[in-house]
């Protein structure tokens, strides 16, 4: 049943500019580095000669939250909104098919575009560390796998709640602006004590304790999303 849900989720979000998104962010973080080392070059290849990739993965890293924030905030909101415009709920919920497989199919669609654009940012990665000079050689595979899909895991908790929020209020400014503020506020993260979530994309890269840290937010995440499911399922929605 869900498998059906998210068929039809794939073909209403057609047009909508959410691939798109998806593929203009990572793109967009890997241009700006290309711009930082492009116009500092030998500057921070001096401060990085010891590990060239290191330092480069170090500044992509700085704005990985951020821009994963915004994506949560932006699709979630986004694929809300074709429910919510063409005010199709009704007769969405009408079929014969669950909430929960709804609700479910959305959670796992927002999921695999933000892969994908993971998925792009480790490949960009790649390609920019390359076109810079810094050789295959001694290319650290698992970390720059690790850039795009760690910081990530540590931000499921909030894809689920913006998810809940998205799908439960037709008022799409209230889930947008908590995004907005968590991006902007992520800045500062490391200040956090470790226990914050706004913290845990850093440190499921940075560590201590990345195991933990992804385990955590795949945990917390679940809860959040549950919680969303169950108001989602006992709410009229319009």
């Amino acid at each position: 049943m869900m498998a059906r849900a998210l068929s039809a989720d794939f073909l209403k979000i057609r047009g909508k500019g959410i691939w798109l998104l998806a593929v203009i962010a990572p793109i967009g973080l890997v241009a700006m580095q290309a711009l930082n080392f492009g116009l500092r070059y030998d500057y921070l290849m001096k401060i990085y000669a010891a590990d060239p990739w290191g330092g480069l993965l170090e500044n992509i890293l700085m704005f990985v939250p951020i821009a994963i924030y915004l994506g949560i905030t932006l699709v979630c909101s986004l694929m809300a909104n074709v429910e919510h415009q063409l005010s199709s709920w009704k007769q969405l919920l009408a079929l014969p098919i669950t909430r929960s497989a709804v609700f479910s199919a959305k959670f796992v669609l927002v999921f695999m575009i933000l892969c994908v654009s993971c998925l792009l940012l480790s490949l960009g990665t790649v390609v920019l560390g390359l076109a810079l000079g810094m050789g295959q050689e001694n290319m650290p595979y698992g970390d720059i796998l690790r850039l795009g899909f760690a910081p990530f895991m540590g931000t499921i908790p909030l894809l689920g709640f913006q998810l809940w929020l998205s799908l439960t209020s037709k008022n799409q400014g209230i889930p947008v602006s908590i995004g907005v503020t968590a991006s902007v506020v992520s800045l500062f993260a490391l200040k956090f004590p470790d226990y914050m979530p706004l913290k845990w994309p850093l440190l499921a890269y940075l560590g201590p304790g990345q195991t933990k840290i992804i385990g955590a937010g795949l945990l917390l995440g679940a809860v959040i999303a549950l919680a969303g499911l169950i108001h989602f399922n006992r709410k009229d929605v319009d």
